[in-house]
């Protein structure tokens, strides 16, 4: 993990027209931490289409090392939130969850504890934590519903990570119950979209699969090799959705439940994501398969009726999402 260091500087700091559902122009502040990671990207970008006036803080590493308690009290001190939305985690592919399980559990609790203690403290009454579909058992029954939760062993190869998210999903909960706070936790699938992370230890399903077809199609390469045998399932969201409906939720927190799935409500194969990088991309090798390597869970696929009944409903197709991810990436390479 890159270190966290405490800077003087302040976070990056908008006045921005932000729909809030159900409430008054009255001005809120709203800080959101992990704003340089792929939702916290994405949620930079949704504020602006939204229509009542927030003073929105989007805090990055550089802003305060979250798993230092003292820099986070200093960081909600500064911007004085009346909402947070906690973006900031450690995360990472299934290579990199499985090669340092203890450094991912450390990590993530340091964060989510310092964060939410922080938060506790200083009377931040709203909050809406990230959690993760992989806190789910393992080969459970799908869909997988928001009472699945702890029901099973969780998928080994990214335990460690799994738990401090588990962590903080239940901190939510309980503080909620016991605080008279409204602390909300989104359940997410796994998330892709611009400014994903393509780097070969740390990228997920879909950046990785883009990263791989891309490399193979310049290269005149004429096979790609996959993980696996290709026919683990996995649900990705586009993060852009996702940022869309939490800011305009930012005014109606109460009436969601302490703990909500929020996904695609579909999942494909491991192949078919490869399938569909090969159709963005436009390489016509073939695909090849390494079974020695892990898979990971062969299904984790939840069921997010609640979350749509509350006016969850993503609208960016996989390949309209893969290829605004893909075009991303490359603008990024152009202007390094």
């Amino acid at each position: 993990m890159e270190a966290l260091p405490v800077s003087g500087e302040r976070p990056s700091h908008v006045a921005v027209p932000v729909q809030r559902a159900g409430a008054t122009a009255a001005r809120q502040r709203v800080l959101v931490t992990g704003s340089g990671g792929l939702l916290g990207s994405a949620l930079r970008g949704a504020v602006t289409s939204r229509r009542s006036d927030l003073d929105v803080f989007f805090a990055r590493r550089a802003d305060a090392d979250l798993s230092d308690h003292g820099a986070a009290r200093a960081l909600l001190a500064r911007t004085r939130p009346d909402v947070i939305v906690h973006c900031a985690a450690r995360v990472g592919g299934i290579k990199a969850n499985a090669a340092d399980q203890t450094g991912f559990l450390l990590d993530n609790l340091a964060i989510d504890t310092s964060l939410f203690r922080a938060a506790l403290d200083a009377g931040v009454e709203r909050l809406v934590y990230l959690g993760s579909s992989c806190t789910y058992p393992r080969n459970h029954r799908q869909p997988l519903v928001e009472s699945d939760l702890l029901q099973a062993p969780l998928e080994p190869t990214n335990e460690g990570y799994a738990l401090a998210k588990l962590a903080g999903t239940r901190l939510c909960q309980f503080a909620s119950e016991q605080r008279g706070v409204t602390y909300r936790a989104l359940v997410a699938s796994n998330l892709y979209g611009p400014g994903d992370d393509f780097s070969s230890d740390r990228a997920h399903l879909v950046a990785a699969a883009l990263a791989k077809v891309q490399a193979a199609h310049a290269a005149g390469a004429p096979t790609v090799t996959i993980w696996g045998d290709g026919t683990a399932r996995r649900e990705f969201t586009y993060a852009g959705d996702l940022a869309a409906w939490i800011v305009g939720s930012l005014g109606s927190l109460d009436s969601l439940p302490p703990v909500l799935n929020v996904g695609a409500g579909v999942d494909h194969s491991v192949t078919e994501y490869y399938e569909a990088a090969r159709a963005v991309v436009g390489y016509r090798g073939e695909f090849v398969y390494d079974t020695s390597m892990p898979k990971g869970m062969h299904q984790k696929l939840m069921d997010s009726s609640v979350a749509r009944g509350l006016g969850w409903s993503p609208t960016t197709s996989l390949e309209d999402g893969m290829r605004a991810t893909l075009d991303s990436h490359l603008s990024a390479l152009v202007t390094a």
